[in-house]
């Protein structure tokens, strides 16, 4: 391997992160539903021979952080030549959940005889995959409720999408359009992808090239072993809860212990309760998402996103617990809410050992809601998912943002326009719900109000958190505002419980307030100036 400086190094990260940025543009600017191209929910990454990650954009992290392992599933199990792509949403195969489908190709630059040189991948989150309810976001008491599961499985051979493969999928969902659309936006992304990387390889060579991908990785664990040794060695511990699984079982306990010693860090989960009836759990791909983001954040911003972040971290999670779930569990919110509170419970952990670095607990939801039926004016079927902002935790040199995406979520919010337009169902209401952060010396941010009217009947889908339990303040910092869920109708108002799934009748409206942010330090007065 040749010698790689830091000039080179820095244009080899700008490439190949341009890589992955240009096939998010050319995924968004293509797909059909507006989950995909207005709120952005997708992801995508570049990865070398071997599966490890080299780039990747600045999308989702419960995405990108287990992607990798989709791309092992799919070497693994499915042959690649020249043109093919491999299709899966597997969450025990390294998925996340059913609606998030991830598209392999391979990228051949020496030849077929050789293998691939690279591979891209993309993952997005459709609107529904089949499955009981529709959205197939939803109240479920094992996978196969949640929707159609896709092992890997070839959805293009030689350049050609599988006709045959594609009429099963789109014969499994509501809205098949929509679906096929979409799916067809992510193989364009990959193409996308591909001719990048072969620009690169022609301008730079094959010598440059390759070194530059694993020098990339060895710089990121570089610097995340220098952040780990900014961190005083020593075992530092936490724990935190999820409000209940959906079926009337909760809290659930998560519980962590990370031990920092000589720039390493082994991060435990003994002590988190097992998996549970409802669709709170998550796989360890999530778990380990949520572990690399964490460590991620402690690093300079600089640093490169890929396979070296966790090199120098050894995680644990007992098998079997609400954290690394065995089929058939349920899984569709561990992989929105579950991954939220795995970040609230390593940064409450990491705040014992530098609480001057770390925040207060965000709102710490998705706060995840399904729209779905028949639309009598359009004659035909409808499903649309979202997920919606909350307060981020405050933080020693400033206040929490109000209403943004936090952490392991990193969507738009969906313009009201653009609903109304596409959908049987008005925004009568949207806004900050003011004075919902936690209070202190720096003030958690505010969650948001969003309230939706039923133009038809139509079937609601609820997965949130953070309705009993409070995102936590740090260093005497109050905690946030719980989130409500309330159903309105024509005769009450009717609250809801976190997780649930109803029918809205013509007319009635739902509103959904998200949590606000902790706040940071005791609340003290300002100084008072001489003379006053």
């Amino acid at each position: 391997m040749s010698e790689i400086g830091a000039v080179e190094l820095e244009i080899f990260h700008h490439l190949f992160s341009a890589v992955a940025e240009e096939m998010g543009v050319a995924l968004g600017r293509t797909a059909f539903s507006p989950n995909i191209k207005e709120r952005l929910d997708f992801s995508c990454a570049v990865f070398d021979r071997d599966g490890a990650a080299v780039a990747q954009a600045a999308h989702i992290p419960v995405h990108l952080g287990s992607m990798p392992l989709s791309v092992a599933a799919a070497i693994r199990d499915c042959s690649m030549a020249p043109g093919d792509v491999v299709l899966l949403n597997d969450p025990f195969r390294g998925g996340t959940h059913l609606p998030d489908l991830t598209v392999v190709a391979p990228v051949y630059l020496e030849g077929a005889s050789s293998g691939p040189t690279f591979y891209v991948a993309d993952r997005a989150h459709h609107a529904d995959v089949g499955g009981a309810a529709a959205g197939s976001m939803s109240l479920a008491r094992e996978i196969y409720q949640e929707g159609l599961v896709i092992p890997p499985v070839r959805i293009a051979r030689a350049g050609t999408v599988e006709r045959d493969l594609m009429a099963l999928l789109l014969a499994n969902v509501r809205t098949p359009r929509e679906r096929e659309g979409d799916l067809r936006a992510q193989l364009a992304a990959l193409e996308t992808g591909r001719r990048r990387l072969e620009r690169i390889w022609a301008r730079y060579g094959r010598g440059a090239t390759m070194d530059a991908a694993r020098a990339l990785q060895d710089y990121a664990e570089r610097m995340v072993v220098r952040a780990l040794r900014e961190i005083p060695d020593g075992l530092y511990e936490f724990e935190d809860f999820l409000d209940d699984d959906g079926f009337g079982y909760g809290p659930i306990r998560l519980a962590v212990s990370i031990r920092i010693a000589g720039g390493r860090a082994v991060v435990d989960f003994d002590g988190t309760d097992g998996e549970v009836e409802g669709p709170m759990n998550a796989t360890r791909g999530i778990t380990t998402s949520a572990v690399l983001y964490v460590f991620r954040c402690l690093a300079d911003p600089s640093t490169p996103t890929n396979a070296g972040i966790l090199r120098p971290i050894e995680v644990r999670i007992p098998e079997g617990s609400v954290l690394a779930a065995r089929p058939p569990a349920a899984v569709a919110a561990g992989n929105v809410e579950t991954s939220q509170r795995v970040v609230d419970v390593l940064f409450g952990a990491l705040a014992k050992a530098r609480p001057d670095l770390i925040p207060a607990a965000s709102g710490g939801s998705m706060n995840n809601v399904v729209l779905g039926g028949w639309d009598p004016i359009r004659k035909k079927p409808f499903t649309y998912y979202e997920t919606i902002a909350c307060g981020m935790g405050a933080r020693e040199s400033a206040d929490g943002l109000s209403g943004v995406h936090t952490h392991m979520t990193n969507t738009r919010n969906t313009a009201v326009e653009s609903l109304e337009r596409i959908f049987p169902f008005r925004v009568t209401r949207y806004g900050y719900r003011r004075g919902s952060g936690g209070g202190g010396f720096r003030r958690g941010g505010d969650g948001l109000v969003r309230e939706y009217e039923a133009l038809v009947p139509m079937e609601l889908s609820i997965l949130s958190e953070r309705r009993t339990t409070h995102p936590w303040g740090s260093r005497g910092g109050e905690p946030g505002r719980a989130g409500r869920n309330v159903l309105r109708t024509r005769s009450c108002d009717v609250e809801l419980p976190g997780k649930t799934r109803v029918m809205l009748g013509q007319g009635d409206a739902f509103a959904i307030e998200t949590p606000g942010g902790g706040g940071y330090g005791q609340a003290r007065l300002a100084p008072v100036e001489e003379g006053q």
